[in-house]
């Protein structure tokens, strides 16, 4: 199973500031921000499912213009999965009529080009070839899961938007396959407070995070905000725990 990245930045502006979107092999995605802009039709075209973490717009931006885009050449509908919070902030806010069609009704609700389908908390979602996805606890401003990837031979886990967690942290060490954790660190540490208002880790907040990891997985970070991502970069290697996070780029791909 190879997950590649499409977008990991916490904002726009320049070639490599796509925000949040992970490609597992050709068919799934995890969140649709705007890294997904940048594939072409035929890949878009092998998307059947969509992992969404949260409702925030960086994290969703891509999926009413990619089900616009290839519904009607696709035979089956693109699956929309997140938790019943998430869906329901989709269906009001976006798949409206107002922002954008509801697609889960066209060309009608017995064939549409979108379906959606809700995922709880600890619920593995089959996606073919021994392939699970899983929803794991986060916490952030608005409902959010984390997820976990996994087949036979290993697990990845994606933090989505979150904050310090006890839950997801116990979620993370009941993985002793974990191969790679990808974590958000949106802001430096001169800006603590707004990271604690909103709901995002700080490198001080991922020291203790990191310091409660009991699996042994490679740490690469995510989400950092494009005006503070070297100042935090640099804070989180003066990080001292037992792990070397390492910051994610666009094109990276993890094989698991």
């Amino acid at each position: 199973m190879k997950v590649r990245v499409l977008g990991c930045s916490g904002g726009i502006g320049g070639r490599d500031q796509r925000t949040t979107a992970l490609l597992v092999d050709d068919d799934v995605l995890i969140d649709a921000g705007t890294g997904v802009g940048d594939l072409e039709f035929d890949e878009l075209l092998r998307i059947d499912h969509v992992f969404v973490t949260h409702a925030h717009l960086d994290h969703i931006a891509m999926i009413p213009l990619l089900v616009d885009t290839v519904g009607e050449a696709r035979s089956m509908p693109i699956v929309v999965h997140g938790s019943p919070e998430t869906l329901r902030i989709l269906r009001s806010h976006i798949f409206n009529w107002l922002i954008w069609p509801d697609f889960s009704s066209i060309p009608d609700r017995g064939n549409p080009f979108l379906r959606f389908q809700e995922m709880h908390i600890g619920e593995s979602a089959n996606i073919g070839g021994g392939r699970r996805m899983t929803a794991l606890p986060a916490l952030h401003t608005v409902p959010a899961v984390a997820y976990q990837v996994s087949c036979d031979t290993g697990s990845l886990v994606f933090s989505g938007d979150t904050t310090y967690s006890e839950p997801l942290i116990a979620a993370i060490n009941d993985i002793p396959d974990l191969r790679y954790l990808l974590v958000e660190t949106a802001f430096p540490d001169a800006l603590h407070d707004l990271a604690i208002a909103s709901r995002h880790l700080c490198p001080s907040l991922l020291a203790l995070f990191l310091d409660r990891i009991k699996v042994s997985p490679e740490v690469w970070i995510t989400h950092l905000k494009p005006s503070r991502a070297q100042i935090t970069v640099d804070e989180i290697g003066n990080y001292r725990g037992r792990f070397q996070p390492k910051a994610l780029y666009n094109g990276l791909e993890f094989i698991i």
